[in-house]
């Protein structure tokens, strides 16, 4: 995965690698108000001073084992934090607190690698294994089981690794906290070679006259990484601008040389940067400051302070040691039909001492004015120039010691790389020279201002991203505070911008990028041959090892894999079970978390329905979604649905080229986006139990737009106008964007093939399916081929057809009947934005009293019979594989466990996350060394799907599928006798329903439940259903899944993957697709 970007930090994340595939955490939100370009103290803000007053009593809390270094206050996220050094041990802890009830532990070590082994991220995949205190192979996934962390993780950066949980729940948080401090400084994995072996890599062998294989989850991880070629671009950017520092390796480690990993390194790595005198520890949220500080002195007093231990781990600066650009060429994986054009980027290592606070606020603004938007001038200036189909490189790197700064193009023909690269360099240099507009600097200022202020991660825990920010000096010794505060820079650089204009960033790009000769040029060719070589040359490897074994060694080989095999494939005694902290199904929450509506249908005789979420808090923002009815549309121009929303976006509207729009909504909103919703409904009258037919939708176009109460009315007229009078007729531009998006399709399709090859079943059950796969799956990509070829050659064809999208959505008789107004925000910002609303609606086309749209609760959606028609004819229930150039597959195997008129009980989630993370993990990834191996279930439609991510397996993981019914049968007889266990699968369950939620989620989420005609009490009902699971659950629902209806497979893998499996009798309807 990539490193998580900040709301504090500004530009492109670097490389970062995960424990868990995947994992998901909201947060909840600091109290705020503001204005554009600065703080408005209103009365909104008093209750924070208040409650940061009381926040300040947290501070300087005194403990025995610790000494305090400083106290310090950050006011602009109302945090009160004291760094501690741990007398005994030297560790660092920074604890900080707020009123956030998300609470976060992490704890860091600063790793840098010597190789590219991998091995950091080995390690960091290995010593959540089991521990001293807590005895099974796995405490991660029981973790994973039964707790309602909302993040438990671990990932890997070029130059740290990072241990993070976190809950809403103070027994649960300080249970995972317990877990995760003994796996780190006590983990199984450093005595026993096997973990090294499972995570990392060993050679396989079951009989002599076999091949060798090379088996891991790492490192089959990496060889799906290693089949991006915008991976392999990246990593070869980063290693040509570090020739001399641990960025010149990857920490997350290169298939090739991760087999020169020995155990015996693997555990001197360990010992070497896993002390506590190396480590960072933090906490934030809202529990006891002196509570944190005795569950770390427990793991902290069993070591004395290493003095060769931080000064061994010091990250060296890398000097700027080119007198002039340098120049890398590399081969890069293609399809058979794929055309071969070339990769290219150009890299800068921008600084090689510290920045100081006003420039790291100003690179960071820089970063923005040059790529942060579509009309930014060096990210147009590439679009529009035809000379690429995608931006590559993406701008400011900034989270590790030195930042860097990289952009280019992908789909280059050959013959103009050295045209991208003087383009590149010459509007640098005319930007150096000219500086930017006074209206580009204002927009960018309050775009990054308004995300600094909002704070808004999302599905991320606050707490994390604190974390990570102040990581990012902290890492370096330096102060960790330091890093997030930004009122005092911001202040200075608007002075500077004030007084006098553009300079401040012209002498940022003359001094770090136009002047700067540490710079190199990556170009990436295409190769139909490389991967085939590739495994090749991994076969040849492997033979020649065998050739020269003894059969003594070649019996030692079989015998520790039948060891590894067996010793996967056991179950955790009861004792070491037990040893896991837990929680009880009394600790769980009975009712379901219902969060404030009000609906008003024809609001102030508009025609248009309002719906509001008033919440306590929501900084002074206003959170807004405008839906349009898109079931007037012919079926043929949904697949344009996605263009049209681009386009809405990206070409101007009214009197506003692309550039004015841009920045007219950077100057005044926190943001607009313009996207496609569709979703099953439950029909009016019908059981909300019954599986639904997929008959009954909701289909809209989504405008959804954010701004501070005070500048709603601007974001209304942005919304109005977008809608109304966006450009459609720039054709240049359309052509730009699809060959974008093509481009992005492949990418997607080649590095997230799970997500593809679900999407691609999904439509060959229901008509929402279909209706995602045309906009969004593997089909699309076609679609956007054909869509290509009609711009570039028919173009008044296509423009009719977009502004008969727009016309039929905005049909004057019917639609503000199928229109609806949601609005999320405080008492407050509710009542102050009430007039703007209005005017808003009452300014919108449509008749207010013109006819009304269907009633979709009651009558079958107009798109579902012609869509039936081509789900027949284009997908039909048969087994497909996509071929696309890679080393890993992505198996993907579905059906229907209910079908319509059945009901599935809640108690059928219990079940589906207990085959999840339990045998589809062991089977999938521990034994058969995919990064991920998972299923999903809809409650909804009945729909089932087994999918595997960057697997070396393809044949072998539908077996697995094929034995998971009997897995869950069996579940369910020792379930009967484990009761501690079906209450672990329980609460798990529970907790990844209570997630934390911003305030936008919580109305989003709010507005969803209207949306499909979802009752308070059938989410109760659900949940506790959930709550009484019992042991025959597992039994009915394993018995479903045994005779799981209508199955069918969709794979994403390579040519030589299929053909083997193919030899195992799995024949699939082969197509392919880049």
């Amino acid at each position: 995965m990539m490193a998580f970007g900040l709301s504090i930090s500004r530009g492109t994340s670097v490389a970062a690698f995960s424990l868990a595939a995947f994992s998901r955490a909201p947060s909840a939100t600091a109290r705020r108000e503001f204005s554009t370009f600065g703080y408005r103290r209103t009365g909104a803000l008093q209750s924070t001073m208040e409650a940061v007053t009381d926040l300040t009593k947290s501070m300087g809390v005194e403990h025995p084992a610790y000494e305090i270094i400083t106290n310090d206050m950050v006011e602009e996220y109302g945090a009160a934090t004291t760094l501690y050094r741990h007398k005994k041990s030297g560790a660092e802890l920074l604890s900080v607190s707020t009123d956030d009830d998300n609470k976060v532990f992490g704890i860091t070590f600063r790793t840098p690698p010597e190789d590219s082994t991998g091995v950091p991220h080995i390690l960091e995949h290995s010593v959540l294994c089991g521990s001293r205190k807590y005895k099974t192979k796995d405490p991660f996934v029981q973790l994973l089981q039964g707790s309602l962390q909302t993040f438990l993780n671990a990932f890997t950066y070029p130059d740290r690794t990072c241990y993070v949980v976190a809950s809403q729940n103070e027994k649960d948080f300080y249970n995972l906290i317990n877990v995760y401090a003994d796996a780190v400084f006590h983990p199984r994995a450093i005595n026993d070679p096997n973990v090294h072996a499972q995570e990392g890599w060993h050679l396989e062998l079951e009989n002599k006259e076999d091949p060798l294989i090379y088996k891991g989850v790492v490192y089959n991880e990496m060889k799906g990484v290693y089949s991006s070629s915008d991976s392999r671009l990246s990593r070869a950017s980063q290693r040509s601008i570090f020739p001399d520092t641990t960025y010149g390796v990857d920490s997350g480690g290169d298939p090739k040389v991760i087999p020169e990993l020995s155990f015996e390194q693997f555990a001197d790595f360990h010992a070497k940067y896993y002390h506590p005198t190396n480590s960072r520890i933090y906490f934030s949220g809202d529990d006891d400051v002196y509570a944190r500080l005795e569950i770390m002195d427990e793991y902290l007093k069993d070591f004395d302070v290493s003095p060769e231990s931080k000064p061994g781990s010091v990250i060296d600066w890398q000097s700027k040691v080119f007198n002039e650009p340098q120049r890398i060429v590399e081969p890069y994986p293609i399809g058979e039909d794929q055309p071969e054009t070339n990769m290219v980027n150009i890299n800068w290592l921008v600084n090689e001492e510290p920045f100081t606070p006003l420039e790291e606020m100003a690179i960071g603004i820089l970063d923005h004015l040059l790529m942060g938007t579509t009309s930014a001038i060096l990210r147009k200036t590439l679009t529009e120039s035809g000379l690429g189909e995608s931006i590559t490189g993406g701008g400011l790197s900034d989270e590790l010691l030195q930042a860097t700064f990289s952009v280019g193009l992908k789909g280059v023909k050959e013959e103009d790389v050295s045209k991208v690269e003087e383009l590149i360099l010459s509007t640098l240099e005319k930007v150096a020279e000219e500086g930017f507009e006074a209206e580009a600097i204002a927009s960018s200022m309050n775009t990054i201002e308004f995300q600094m202020r909002e704070f808004n991660t999302g599905s991320f825990p606050k707490g994390l991203s604190f974390m990570l920010g102040a990581m990012s000096k902290w890492l370096y010794d330096q102060s960790p505070t330091e890093a997030l505060k930004f009122e005092e820079p911001l202040a200075e650089l608007k002075s500077r911008i004030e007084s006098s204009g553009s300079e401040v960033f012209q002498e940022l790009i003359k001094k770090y990028l136009v002047s700067n000769t540490h710079r190199t040029t990556v170009e990436m060719k295409p190769s139909k041959s490389l991967e085939t070589e590739e495994l090749e040359e991994e076969k040849s490897r492997l033979s020649a090892i065998k050739e020269n074994l003894s059969d003594e060694d070649l019996e030692e080989i079989i015998q520790k894999t039948q060891v590894l095999k067996e010793l996967q494939a056991t179950e955790d005694p009861p004792e070491a079970r037990a040893t896991i902290p837990a929680l009880e199904l009394g600790d769980l929450k009975r009712e379901t978390t219902e969060y404030p509506i009000a609906v008003t249908e024809n609001e102030n005789d508009s025609g248009v329905t309002v719906i509001r979420h008033e919440l306590g808090s929501t900084s002074g923002i206003a959170y807004v979604k405008f839906g349009i009815d898109l079931s007037g549309l012919d079926v043929e121009d949904i697949t344009l649905l996605p263009l049209f929303s681009r386009v809405m976006m990206e070409t101007g509207a009214g009197e506003l080229d692309q550039v004015e729009l841009s920045r007219k909504i950077g100057t005044h909103t926190g943001g607009i986006s313009v996207s496609v919703l569709t979703t099953a409904v439950h029909p009016d009258g019908a059981d909300e139990s019954d599986i639904m037919d997929g008959n009954y939708l909701q289909t809209k176009l989504l405008m959804s737009g954010k701004s501070t109460s005070d500048k709603t009315t601007e974001l209304f007229d942005l919304m109005k106008m977008i809608l109304t009078d966006a450009r459609l007729d720039s054709q240049s531009r359309v052509i730009e964007m699809l060959k974008e998006s093509k481009s992005r399709r492949e990418s997607a399709i080649i590095g997230g093939g799970h997500s593809a090859a679900n999407t691609r079943m999904k439509a060959r059950y229901r008509v929402g399916g279909y209706v995602d796969e045309m906009m969004g799956g593997i089909s699309q990509l076609e679609t956007l081929r054909e869509l290509l070829k009609q711009a570039e050659e028919d173009w008044p064809s296509l423009l009719a057809r977009l502004e008969r999208i727009r016309n039929t959505i905005l049909d004057q008789e019917t639609c503000r009947s199928g229109m609806f107004f949601d609005i999320t925000g405080d008492t407050a910002v509710q009542s102050k934005i009430k007039d703007s609303v209005h005017k808003f609606l009452d300014e919108l086309p449509g008749d207010a009293d013109g006819k009304k749209v269907q009633n979709f609760y009651k009558e079958q959606h107009p798109w579902v019979e012609p869509v039936k028609k081509l789900m027949a004819e284009l997908a039909p229930i048969e087994d497909e594989g996509f071929v696309v150039p890679t080393q890993v597959s992505y198996v993907g195997k579905a059906g229907l466990a209910y079908e319509e008129g059945e009901q599935a009980s809640g108690s059928a989630q219990v079940v589906a996350r207990f085959l999840r993370t339990g045998y589809l993990w062991d089977r999938v990834r521990v034994m058969g060394g995919a990064y991920g191996g998972f299923c999903t279930f809809s409650p909804y439609s009945g729909f089932f799907s087994y999918l595997s991510y960057r697997d070396p397996n393809l044949s072998k993981t539908l077996d697995v599928y094929d034995e998971a019914a009997e897995a869950v049968i069996a579940a369910a007889e020792q379930l009967e006798n484990d009761p501690d266990a079906l209450s672990q699968a329980i609460i798990g369950t529970i907790g990844d329903m209570d997630g934390a939620m911003s305030p936008d989620q919580k109305g989003n989420t709010q507005l969803t439940r209207w949306l499909v005609n979802e009752s308070a009490e059938y989410r109760q009902k659900f949940r506790d259903q959930i709550l009484d699971t019992k042991p025959e659950h597992f039994r009915e629902f394993g018995e479903r899944l045994k005779n799981l209806k209508q199955t069918s497979v969709a794979v994403v893998s390579s040519k030589a993957a299929f053909d083997e499996a193919k030899e195992d009798g799995k024949v699939m309807n082969m197509k392919n697709i880049v």
